[in-house]
Protein backbone atom coordinates (compact mmCIF):
# COMPACT_ATOMS: atom_id res chain seq x y z
CA UNK A 1 0.00 0.00 0.00
CA UNK A 2 1.24 3.57 -0.88
CA UNK A 3 1.72 6.18 1.32
CA UNK A 4 -1.36 8.21 0.36
CA UNK A 5 -3.38 4.94 1.39
CA UNK A 6 -1.85 4.19 4.56
CA UNK A 7 -3.02 7.81 5.92
CA UNK A 8 -6.23 8.30 5.13
CA UNK A 9 -6.86 4.60 6.03
CA UNK A 10 -5.58 5.03 9.26
CA UNK A 11 -7.37 8.16 9.80
CA UNK A 12 -10.52 6.92 8.63
CA UNK A 13 -10.20 4.49 10.74
CA UNK A 14 -9.45 6.33 13.87
CA UNK A 15 -12.39 8.27 13.42
CA UNK A 16 -14.47 5.91 12.80
CA UNK A 17 -13.46 4.07 16.12
CA UNK A 18 -13.59 7.25 18.33
CA UNK A 19 -17.34 7.92 17.06
CA UNK A 20 -18.35 4.02 17.02
CA UNK A 21 -17.00 3.93 21.08
CA UNK A 22 -17.91 6.87 22.30
CA UNK A 23 -21.17 7.64 20.12
CA UNK A 24 -22.94 4.59 18.31
CA UNK A 25 -22.57 2.04 21.00
CA UNK A 26 -24.27 4.86 23.85
CA UNK A 27 -27.28 5.05 22.39
CA UNK A 28 -28.75 1.95 23.14
CA UNK A 29 -30.47 1.09 20.36
CA UNK A 30 -32.65 -2.31 20.17
CA UNK A 31 -30.51 -5.37 18.47
CA UNK A 32 -27.45 -4.26 17.17
CA UNK A 33 -25.12 -1.30 17.24
CA UNK A 34 -25.01 1.00 13.67
CA UNK A 35 -21.56 -0.63 12.77
CA UNK A 36 -19.61 2.51 11.09
CA UNK A 37 -16.32 0.86 11.24
CA UNK A 38 -17.78 -1.72 8.82
CA UNK A 39 -18.80 0.92 6.55
CA UNK A 40 -15.16 2.32 6.58
CA UNK A 41 -13.92 -0.78 5.53
CA UNK A 42 -16.33 -0.93 3.10
CA UNK A 43 -15.98 2.43 1.08
CA UNK A 44 -12.34 1.74 1.24
CA UNK A 45 -12.16 -1.78 -0.14
CA UNK A 46 -14.64 -0.79 -3.03
CA UNK A 47 -11.75 1.54 -4.07
CA UNK A 48 -8.55 -0.61 -3.33
CA UNK A 49 -9.80 -3.99 -4.40
CA UNK A 50 -9.74 -7.45 -2.51
CA UNK A 51 -5.89 -6.90 -1.03
CA UNK A 52 -6.41 -3.62 0.10
CA UNK A 53 -9.90 -3.66 1.65
CA UNK A 54 -8.39 -7.45 3.36
CA UNK A 55 -5.59 -5.43 5.10
CA UNK A 56 -7.85 -2.61 5.92
CA UNK A 57 -10.69 -5.02 6.96
CA UNK A 58 -7.90 -6.53 9.78
CA UNK A 59 -6.26 -3.63 10.71
CA UNK A 60 -9.40 -1.96 11.42
CA UNK A 61 -10.71 -5.33 13.38
CA UNK A 62 -7.62 -5.27 15.32
CA UNK A 63 -7.87 -1.79 16.92
CA UNK A 64 -11.44 -2.71 17.57
CA UNK A 65 -10.72 -5.57 19.38
CA UNK A 66 -7.74 -3.98 21.17
CA UNK A 67 -10.19 -0.70 22.19
CA UNK A 68 -11.94 -0.42 25.27
CA UNK A 69 -14.58 -1.39 25.84
CA UNK A 70 -13.84 -4.56 24.44
CA UNK A 71 -15.29 -7.83 25.69
CA UNK A 72 -14.27 -10.73 23.51
CA UNK A 73 -11.22 -12.38 22.14
CA UNK A 74 -8.22 -9.81 20.41
CA UNK A 75 -8.43 -11.06 16.91
CA UNK A 76 -11.95 -12.18 16.58
CA UNK A 77 -13.54 -8.90 14.99
CA UNK A 78 -10.10 -8.60 12.93
CA UNK A 79 -11.05 -11.86 11.70
CA UNK A 80 -14.12 -11.23 10.37
CA UNK A 81 -13.83 -7.71 8.64
CA UNK A 82 -10.57 -8.85 7.04
CA UNK A 83 -12.85 -11.64 5.49
CA UNK A 84 -15.41 -9.06 4.96
CA UNK A 85 -12.81 -6.52 3.35
CA UNK A 86 -11.99 -9.22 1.12
CA UNK A 87 -14.84 -10.10 -0.33
CA UNK A 88 -16.46 -6.81 -1.13
CA UNK A 89 -12.82 -5.64 -2.66
CA UNK A 90 -13.79 -8.66 -4.95
CA UNK A 91 -16.65 -6.50 -6.40
CA UNK A 92 -15.07 -3.69 -7.19
CA UNK A 93 -15.89 -1.73 -9.87
CA UNK A 94 -13.89 -1.75 -13.04
CA UNK A 95 -14.10 1.32 -13.50
CA UNK A 96 -13.41 2.51 -10.41
CA UNK A 97 -16.34 4.34 -10.00
CA UNK A 98 -19.88 3.02 -9.39
CA UNK A 99 -22.60 4.46 -11.78
CA UNK A 100 -25.89 2.83 -9.30
CA UNK A 101 -26.66 2.91 -5.61
CA UNK A 102 -28.01 -0.30 -5.99
CA UNK A 103 -24.65 -2.23 -6.14
CA UNK A 104 -22.93 -0.26 -2.81
CA UNK A 105 -26.72 -0.98 -0.93
CA UNK A 106 -26.60 -4.70 -1.59
CA UNK A 107 -22.84 -4.62 -0.41
CA UNK A 108 -23.60 -3.10 2.68
CA UNK A 109 -26.60 -5.38 3.65
CA UNK A 110 -24.74 -8.09 2.75
CA UNK A 111 -21.67 -7.43 4.84
CA UNK A 112 -24.09 -6.72 7.75
CA UNK A 113 -25.44 -9.99 7.44
CA UNK A 114 -22.36 -11.91 6.83
CA UNK A 115 -19.77 -9.83 9.41
CA UNK A 116 -22.90 -10.38 12.07
CA UNK A 117 -23.04 -14.23 11.06
CA UNK A 118 -19.57 -15.01 11.44
CA UNK A 119 -18.98 -12.94 14.21
CA UNK A 120 -21.08 -15.07 15.45
CA UNK A 121 -19.47 -18.07 14.45
CA UNK A 122 -16.09 -17.54 15.63
CA UNK A 123 -17.83 -16.40 18.96
CA UNK A 124 -19.59 -20.29 18.94
CA UNK A 125 -15.95 -21.64 18.42
CA UNK A 126 -14.65 -19.74 21.49
CA UNK A 127 -17.39 -20.61 23.90
CA UNK A 128 -19.04 -17.33 23.43
CA UNK A 129 -22.98 -17.58 23.20
CA UNK A 130 -24.28 -13.65 24.22
CA UNK A 131 -25.62 -13.89 20.32
CA UNK A 132 -28.04 -16.81 21.72
CA UNK A 133 -29.08 -15.05 24.34
CA UNK A 134 -30.03 -12.11 21.95
CA UNK A 135 -31.26 -13.39 19.72
CA UNK A 136 -29.41 -13.95 15.97
CA UNK A 137 -32.41 -13.37 14.00
CA UNK A 138 -33.06 -9.70 15.53
CA UNK A 139 -29.18 -8.82 15.58
CA UNK A 140 -29.33 -9.74 12.07
CA UNK A 141 -32.50 -7.56 11.05
CA UNK A 142 -31.51 -4.64 13.07
CA UNK A 143 -27.56 -4.59 11.85
CA UNK A 144 -28.99 -4.32 8.36
CA UNK A 145 -31.52 -2.06 8.91
CA UNK A 146 -28.81 0.44 10.96
CA UNK A 147 -25.94 0.04 8.75
CA UNK A 148 -28.25 0.38 5.78
CA UNK A 149 -29.41 3.66 6.98
CA UNK A 150 -25.98 5.05 8.05
CA UNK A 151 -24.21 4.05 4.49
CA UNK A 152 -25.49 6.83 2.19
CA UNK A 153 -23.71 9.14 4.55
CA UNK A 154 -20.57 7.23 4.97
CA UNK A 155 -19.56 4.87 1.79
CA UNK A 156 -19.90 7.58 -0.95
CA UNK A 157 -17.70 10.52 1.22
CA UNK A 158 -15.15 7.51 1.84
CA UNK A 159 -15.01 6.51 -1.75
CA UNK A 160 -14.59 10.38 -3.32
CA UNK A 161 -12.00 10.24 -0.67
CA UNK A 162 -10.07 7.29 -1.31
CA UNK A 163 -10.35 8.21 -5.42
CA UNK A 164 -9.11 11.76 -4.35
CA UNK A 165 -6.12 9.97 -2.43
CA UNK A 166 -5.16 7.40 -5.38
CA UNK A 167 -5.10 10.04 -8.18
CA UNK A 168 -2.28 11.63 -5.93
CA UNK A 169 -1.99 15.60 -6.89
CA UNK A 170 1.41 15.64 -5.81
CA UNK A 171 2.43 13.62 -8.06
CA UNK A 172 0.06 15.05 -11.11
CA UNK A 173 1.39 18.22 -10.16
CA UNK A 174 4.90 17.07 -10.49
CA UNK A 175 4.18 15.04 -13.85
CA UNK A 176 2.25 17.82 -14.99
CA UNK A 177 4.80 20.33 -14.32
CA UNK A 178 7.59 18.47 -15.97
CA UNK A 179 4.95 17.88 -19.16
CA UNK A 180 4.84 21.50 -19.28
CA UNK A 181 8.57 22.01 -19.20
CA UNK A 182 9.05 19.27 -21.73
CA UNK A 183 6.04 20.48 -24.02
CA UNK A 184 7.71 24.16 -23.37
CA UNK A 185 11.43 23.31 -25.00
CA UNK A 186 9.50 21.68 -27.76
CA UNK A 187 6.57 24.15 -28.63
CA UNK A 188 9.11 26.71 -28.10
CA UNK A 189 11.62 25.93 -29.84
CA UNK A 190 14.17 26.81 -27.24
CA UNK A 191 17.04 24.80 -28.09
CA UNK A 192 16.11 25.57 -31.75
CA UNK A 193 16.56 29.33 -30.88
CA UNK A 194 19.72 28.63 -29.50
CA UNK A 195 21.02 26.76 -32.43
CA UNK A 196 19.86 29.36 -34.60
CA UNK A 197 21.79 32.34 -32.48
CA UNK A 198 25.14 30.60 -32.62
CA UNK A 199 24.73 29.64 -36.12
CA UNK A 200 24.25 33.42 -36.40
CA UNK A 201 27.40 34.37 -33.90
CA UNK A 202 29.07 32.22 -36.69
CA UNK A 203 28.09 33.97 -39.30
CA UNK A 204 28.82 37.33 -37.92
CA UNK A 205 31.90 36.09 -36.95
CA UNK A 206 32.80 34.83 -40.78
CA UNK A 207 31.63 38.08 -41.75
CA UNK A 208 33.62 39.86 -39.37
CA UNK A 209 36.91 38.18 -40.80
CA UNK A 210 36.52 38.29 -43.90
CA UNK A 211 35.98 42.06 -43.68
CA UNK A 212 39.03 42.45 -41.71
CA UNK A 213 40.60 40.19 -44.36
CA UNK A 214 39.17 42.75 -47.19
CA UNK A 215 40.22 45.76 -45.37
CA UNK A 216 44.06 43.76 -45.31
CA UNK A 217 44.20 43.16 -48.58
CA UNK A 218 42.99 47.08 -49.26
CA UNK A 219 45.94 48.25 -47.30
CA UNK A 220 48.40 46.04 -48.78
CA UNK A 221 47.56 46.92 -52.53
CA UNK A 222 47.84 50.70 -51.53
Amino acid sequence: MRVNRILLSSSLIVVALVLQVSVLARLHLPGAVPDLLLLVVLGLALVYGHVGGALVGFTAGLLADLAPPADHAAGRYALVLCVIGYLAGLVKPESGQVKTAAAPMLVVVAAAVGSTLLYAGVGALVGDTAARHVGLSSLLFTAALYDLLLAPFVVPGVMALARRAENDPLAETSSGTSGDISSGWLSGGTGLRIGGQRNGLRVRAARARSARAGRIKGVKRL
